[in-house]
């Protein structure tokens, strides 16, 4: 599954971070400038609403809780943004 997202978050994705969508916590497979995909298994899709997705349905996303600890410790430190 491919997932864009607003270039706002675009920091927090990282090949093999977290993210959750709609509530189901996954590994990012790959990321580029405005997007990032998910492999899904069969029973993920079959247990979660991830299998009524349609191309160009609207998700929710979760950043991955590392990601916001680095963020903050390097705003801290005055070397983040």
């Amino acid at each position: 599954m491919t997932v864009r997202f607003p270039q706002s978050l675009a920091r927090y994705f990282a090949r093999k971070g977290s993210v959750t969508v709609n509530g189901v916590s996954l590994t990012v497979n790959s990321v580029d400038d405005r997007r990032f995909s998910v492999n899904l298994i069969p029973h993920t899709l079959a247990a979660t609403n991830l299998g009524d997705l349609a191309a160009g349905s609207r998700v929710n996303l979760e950043i991955d809780l590392v990601a916001r600890y680095v963020e903050r410790m390097l705003s801290e430190t005055g070397t983040g943004s």
